[in-house]
């Protein structure tokens, strides 16, 4: 009877134990948060110190999360290891966002433990936009003051040129703040970047660059580029394109670029009097003009609708030259190569012609040259040997076995070009695109 008893006893005490291990690992802990940090106000793109007591007396902690709602929104989180208990300090900051009034936000913190047990405690923190004393604007050649005028707006009012190019920063407010910066991305001005903003003017001169630090707009954008009164619409910092139509012998007039008098006027499209007055050359039809600002090249390209022409099987169209020993405004700085995007477009002067001109030793090298026609700016359609010929003592072209790839321009063994001499190249298709014939004159 003892021993039934004993091995009940037994049994109890093991269920009992069971019992209490069980609830031991089931118990949800109870964690609890004390901020030690009170906020009255703060400002947009502060980052702000807190310091929280954190504690769970029957299950260990996990995470510590402080997280800002704007509205319903969250913008900002930090999170924290909290092994123990105990006081934990952070570092959360609070976004400058465009076009965010002042108003009241939500610091959320929560607090968790292993058992995914979770508290939370909301603070108001009442947020306001800083009023900068200034904002500076960074370029190049220097920084440039721009002054407070009204709440949010900031203006620099000194002698620039035309066009001018930089990114702005705004000065630490109070002891949470943060020097920000605003450049440009994505064609609009953006906090965080600085990269350059693409400010312009219609002209050099005294004007002002303005900043709003409320709506992020900028000025001035004055892009006043123009051919022959249809606006260029913007690439990038350095290019421009205007799409038109022209007509032969019509004139052509640029605006807004302001030393226009020493870009480069290429003599295959447009024609320049003494007085300045220019003239298109080709044959009537849609063009794009590109104004490279960098190479100051004002690019001209045959279109056909709303893409680049190509060569029609009827030999209309356009003629493209890709390769080695050519390049315009010169081969020092801008050589075709065989690069497609680089591509020449040969002028289309009618009935089926095409013509390119040059300058030897600046515009073609004067004694090597590996370039070839193409039926568009890419690869695809060329002329080979088989389609094209020329009676030329001076280049050749080249059929695999002669020195050049078949339908490649060479210049002949023991010859140069003339060094300043200028060159006309022109294709002939009127006998058909398998036709083709090349011609060399020199000027």
């Amino acid at each position: 009877m003892k021993i039934h008893i004993g091995i009940v006893m037994l049994a109890l005490g093991v269920m009992l134990f069971g019992s209490c291990t069980k609830e031991d690992t089931t118990a949800p802990g109870n964690p609890l948060i004390t901020p030690k940090t009170e906020f009255s106000t703060a400002h947009f793109g502060d980052s702000l110190e807190f310091k929280v007591d954190v504690s769970d007396e029957e299950v260990p902690l996990s995470t510590l999360k402080a997280q800002l709602f704007y509205s319903e929104e969250m913008v900002s989180e930090v999170v924290i290891r909290t092994k123990a208990n105990g006081e934990y300090s952070g570092k959360i900051y609070v976004p400058y966002l465009a076009n965010v009034p002042n108003g009241t936000a939500t610091l959320k913190l929560v607090l968790q433990n292993i058992r995914l047990t979770v508290s939370e405690k909301e603070i108001d923190l009442p947020l306001t936009r800083p009023d900068f004393p200034y904002l500076t604007l960074v370029t190049a050649t220097g920084e440039h003051r721009m002054n407070r005028l009204n709440m949010y707006e900031y203006s620099a009012n000194e002698v620039f040129p035309f066009s001018v190019k930089g990114y702005i920063k705004a000065p630490k407010v109070g002891s949470a703040g943060n020097e920000m910066t605003f450049g440009w991305e994505d064609n609009a001005v953006a906090l965080g970047s600085v990269s350059e903003i693409p400010f312009s003017n219609s002209s050099s001169g005294r004007y002002s660059i303005s900043f709003n630090t409320f709506n992020y707009q900028a000025s001035p954008f004055i892009i006043a580029y123009a051919v022959n009164g249809t606006v260029m619409d913007r690439i990038d910092d350095n290019r421009f394109k205007a799409e038109l139509n022209f007509t032969k012998g019509q004139d052509v007039v640029v605006d807004g670029i302001e030393d226009f008098s020493s870009w480069f006027i290429d003599p295959d499209y447009v024609s320049k009097d003494a007085n300045g007055k220019l003239s298109f050359l080709p044959m009537t039809g849609k063009y794009r003009v590109t104004a490279n600002f960098t190479l100051k090249y004002l690019v001209v390209e045959a279109m056909n609708g709303a893409g680049l022409a190509t060569l029609q099987p009827d030999g209309t169209g356009a003629v493209w030259i890709i390769g080695e020993g050519i390049g315009k405004p010169d081969i020092a700085t801008n050589q075709v190569g065989w690069n497609t995007d680089n591509a020449l477009c040969m002028a289309p002067m009618g009935n089926k012609k095409y013509q390119i001109s040059g300058v030897a030793g600046t515009t073609f090298r004067a004694d090597n040259i590996n370039f070839k026609f193409f039926h568009q700016k890419g690869w695809g359609g060329e002329f080979k040997d088989a389609n094209i010929s020329t009676t030329s003592d001076l280049i050749f072209i080249g059929n695999g076995s002669n020195g050049r790839d078949s339908g490649n321009l060479g210049i002949v063994a023991g010859k140069t070009l003339e060094t300043g001499a200028t060159y006309v190249l022109t294709v002939d298709l009127s006998a058909g695109n398998d036709k083709a014939v090349l011609t060399v004159t020199k000027k």
